[in-house]
């Protein structure tokens, strides 16, 4: 289980559900850990005690995900604080489930800011930092895929962005054994989407497995694509979706 150690990550929305999971599991691993939060700073706090009960070196930063100078700067600062980076996780993101017609400009413009450019400003900033051999690793959706209700325009859409950035940086990294991949979750369990909220009975219904996801295990997914046995996996999409595009 220490097949990380030595080894330094960054995880954007690192506080809660998935990339809280994802920031601990890492340090399971054996790598010291940084995470970005917006408005959880106890939430934060926490992960980093966990992390930092592994042993591991454990740092914590505010910042808002949509504004893409402040995410640059985080970047560097949490890369400065771990004294290099070698594994970027852009876990960031938000939600805007409405038809098409409700969604304003302003929804627009937030999902598009968080989902999007933020990713995009965290990794330009992280691309000189990495060390040869890093991983990127983007949370997408299932929706990028597949989309089977009515609302998802927006977040699909913003997802599914990430795909492309994904395989054109998998293509302009490869020189340096910088891999660069997308981890695709169905349902899971989080306060963003639970398990028990009132959309969940219809999102089972479309899976071959009755019932959602845990953070744990798309966190599993996200460690294996960081860690060494991944190291020949790029720009590619891992999809931990309980057979939602089966």
């Amino acid at each position: 289980m220490n097949e990380l150690m030595g080894k330094q990550a960054l995880v954007t929305g690192g506080s809660r559900g998935i990339g809280a999971a994802t920031a601990v599991a890492l340090a399971e691993r054996g790598a010291d850990v940084a995470i970005t939060y917006n408005t959880s700073a106890d939430a934060a706090a926490t992960v980093v005690k966990e992390i930092e009960a592994l042993g591991r070196r454990g740092f914590a930063f505010a910042v808002d995900a949509g504004d893409a100078v402040a995410v640059s700067d985080v970047v560097r600062r949490a890369a400065d604080s771990l004294g290099g980076l070698d594994i970027l996780v852009n876990n960031a993101g938000v939600g805007a489930i409405a038809p098409i017609g409700d969604l304003s400009l302003e929804d627009l413009d937030r999902v598009l800011a968080v989902n999007v450019r933020g990713v995009y400003a965290a990794t330009r900033a992280a691309v000189p930092l990495l060390s040869d051999g890093g991983r990127i690793i983007h949370l997408g959706s299932c929706a990028a895929d597949r989309v089977t209700s009515p609302g998802m325009t927006l977040y699909a859409m913003s997802k599914a962005a990430l795909v492309g950035l994904s395989k054109a940086l998998a293509r302009e990294l490869g020189g340096r054994h910088i891999t660069s991949n997308v981890v695709q979750p169905g349902p899971t369990d989080t306060t963003m989407n639970p398990a028990d909220g009132p959309f969940a009975e219809a999102q089972i219904a479309d899976l071959a497995l009755d019932r959602f996801g845990t953070p744990g295990e798309v966190a599993a997914a996200i460690s294996y694509l960081a860690g060494p046995h991944a190291a020949y996996v790029t720009g590619t999409e891992l999809t931990i979706d309980g057979g939602h595009t089966a």
